[in-house]
């Protein structure tokens, strides 16, 4: 059974964190292992990430970074805390658990059994599924996927879903490299960077990309992530093409 390292990041999480279901994640499954990061909260949530991690020792890490810099630094720093041990297997979910511990484990799955180098949960909303999102949040939501789209030159429905997959490959380790420009729009950044490579690793085919349809998923209350906030990520788009313009002038691509 291939381990996977799964990265947490939380922001004043005290009041809505799970642990009877983050222990349950990795009782049940020998093979994964999570890293809480504490985001410089203001709340109990560096002591609750503690306690997780002496109930499991082995199976849970707990970092806590000294001040507030944000979902994608905090995710950033606990990928590269897990690149640091001999996993094969690298991801990150939401610490609300929007998407439900069977997702997870069907992410995980999925990603042992196929060569995917990435897998990415998709909000897709289907009959037989129960993806129970705010209406504002979900059109918003399709609009700024498209502009992803267009930006990353590739079809895909859900960038922003909060669970992601990764297997270790030199473009993933180089990707992460440099802290990234967006605080909330991170995820197409570092799709952005995958796919396009640069100086110290060759991008990933599409082919290693692969999105997933969730059978289950929910807004919960208490996000950090409001409307407004959304709108205003929409500017970072701009900001991540050149980037993602520099790191192909870099490659050669011109």
């Amino acid at each position: 059974m291939t381990d996977v390292a799964l990265v947490v990041p939380c922001f004043n999480e005290a009041e809505r964190l799970d642990d009877g279901a983050l222990l349950r994640l990795v009782d049940g499954d020998p093979g994964v292992h999570l890293i809480l990061v504490d985001d410089g909260s203001e709340d109990a949530t560096a002591s609750r990430l503690l306690a997780l991690s002496r109930a499991r020792p082995r199976r849970i890490a707990a970092i806590s970074l000294a001040r507030n810099g944000g979902k994608a630094e905090a995710v950033r720093q606990g990928l590269l805390r897990a690149l640091r041990e001999p996993v094969e297997l690298f991801g990150y979910f939401d610490a609300d658990l929007s998407t439900p511990i069977p997702e997870l484990i069907r992410l995980i799955e999925t990603i042992r059994q196929t060569d995917a180098a990435v897998v990415m949960g998709s909000r897709l909303l289907r009959l037989g599924s129960t993806i129970q999102r705010n209406p504002i949040r979900h059109y918003l939501g399709r609009i700024f996927a498209s502009a992803a789209s267009l930006l990353l030159q590739v079809r895909v429905y859900d960038t922003q879903c909060g669970a992601k997959l990764f297997r270790r490959t030199p473009a993933f380790e180089a990707a992460l490299e440099e802290r990234f420009l967006s605080l909330w729009a991170f995820d197409v950044e570092l799709l952005g960077r995958l796919l396009v490579g640069g100086k110290a690793a060759p991008g990933l085919e599409l082919g290693r990309f692969l999105e997933v349809p969730l059978v289950e998923w929910r807004d919960v209350a208490g996000s950090k992530l409001k409307v407004r906030a959304m709108t205003r990520t929409a500017r970072d788009l701009v900001a991540i093409g050149l980037d993602l313009r520099r790191r192909r002038r870099d490659r050669g691509d011109g």
